[in-house]
């Protein structure tokens, strides 16, 4: 009899293991879209929307080009607003107004001959007031960050005398100097090598230990080998919870949407 009571009260023990990570789950979702649709200049680019990003996640974008990839990352970044739906944010399982958000833009929206240092790009990620200066503590957060993005050589080099390579890495310290909850990286494969291309997934990966990741990229085959869960965005949005399938597949049943 003690022996049927004791199994019972392991079941109930496991029931309520699973039931305590679905929780957990559930809390752990940092960025909620809901029926989202938005559009510029009398033109709808994106059509009821719905995902969910969750605090550890690494999620690869693909699509292709005009099928609203940036529009959704501006959304995402509070850059413009939807014709419909929402999106909220969530820290620690409570919905917040605001959560950090680090950004790495395309590698050719930039003006690399804008007389700035290394140094400068990545202390450029921290915020401070408008007549204040950045406090010792934002300063070691920038040389800290520079250590581990193996930049320190660089720091007070021109922007215009880095690679490809050395440029989205100083964009990408940029982008983590302020410890986000979520760093967003639009196409970072673009103008560099193969070799720190395999570098800057090395890097990523150790960042996803600290926050989530969400990645726009034409590089189906990197996506895959790399991230958690894939979304093809070609005005709607399909949604993948896992990236174990076979390329072929997925550009057959997302891309010809």
């Amino acid at each position: 009899m003690f022996k049927v009571q004791s199994s019972k009260l392991e079941v109930q023990s496991s029931m309520f293991k699973v039931q305590s990570s679905k929780l957990d789950v559930q809390c752990s979702k940092l960025i909620e879209i809901e029926h989202l649709s938005a559009g510029y200049d009398g033109k709808q680019v994106l059509h009821d929307i719905n995902l969910t990003v969750y605090q550890d996640d690494y999620l690869g974008i693909i699509g292709p080009n005009g099928g609203g990839k940036t529009t959704l990352m501006r959304l995402i970044l509070g850059l413009m607003k939807p014709t419909e739906g929402r999106i909220r944010y969530y820290k620690d399982g409570q919905e917040v107004k605001e959560i950090r958000m680090g950004y790495l833009p395309q590698y050719n929206s930039l003006d690399k001959q804008f007389p700035i240092s290394v140094y400068e790009v990545v202390l450029s990620g921290l915020s401070k007031s408008l007549f204040s200066r950045y406090t010792k503590t934002q300063h070691q957060q920038v040389l800290n960050c520079l250590e581990r993005m193996q930049l320190m050589e660089f720091k007070d080099r021109h922007i215009a005398a880095l690679s490809g390579g050395q440029l989205q890495r100083v964009l990408l310290a940029r982008a983590i100097v302020s410890k986000p909850d979520v760093v967003i990286l639009d196409e970072p494969n673009t103008y560099i090598d193969r070799r720190f291309q395999k570098q800057m997934y090395e890097m990523l990966e150790q960042i996803n230990k600290e926050c989530a990741i969400i990645i726009v990229s034409h590089d189906i085959a990197e996506v895959l080998n790399n991230v958690k869960h894939i979304a093809c965005v070609n005005h709607h949005l399909h949604y993948h919870d896992t990236a174990d399938m076979p390329r072929e597949k997925l550009e057959e049943h997302f891309l010809n949407v």
